[in-house]
């Protein structure tokens, strides 16, 4: 493999990386279906489980959709016992909380694995020096989504 010694663009680096981060992605996100989650499932149940007791319009913002759309993604994982509505305490009784259940929090663990097993057995393959490029990457990479526009 060939590293290019030309000044960084950030548009043509953009242009190079995009495409290996959406190959990535797909592939982690195949993981999850062994366990009968879709990926975006798979999203859904780490948002509640990050955030236990969120609303369905809380959650629906934070992922970008529609609640009527998180809705039904919510109700499949519902019927599958891995989320559960909870009324609130006192307050607006037409408030319900979304909590991870025991089996949810089961099926995560189990998605994380199987990714992370995955994408270690890919590094593996290798070499000592693609690894330490690639370790050197990871900081700059993990701040991505959260530099300005």
């Amino acid at each position: 493999m060939t590293v290019e010694t030309e000044p960084t663009d950030s548009l043509a680096l953009a242009n190079r990386l995009r495409p290996v981060l959406l190959q990535l992605a797909r592939n982690l996100r195949r993981e999850t279906h062994a366990l009968g989650i879709t990926g975006g499932q798979a999203s859904i149940l780490g948002a509640i489980h990050g955030h236990p007791g969120i609303g369905v319009n809380a959650l629906a913002a934070q992922e970008g959709m529609a609640a009527a759309s998180i809705s039904g993604h919510i109700d499949r994982l519902e019927d599958a016992g891995l989320v559960e509505r909870e009324r609130a305490g006192s307050g607006d009784r037409r408030r319900v909380g979304l909590r991870v259940t025991r089996s949810g929090a089961r099926a995560l663990e189990g998605i994380r694995k199987r990714r992370t097993a995955w994408l270690a057995q890919r590094l593996e393959s290798l070499d000592p020096a693609e690894l330490e490029r690639i370790a050197a990457a990871v900081d700059g990479l993990a701040r991505i989504p959260e530099a300005p526009r």
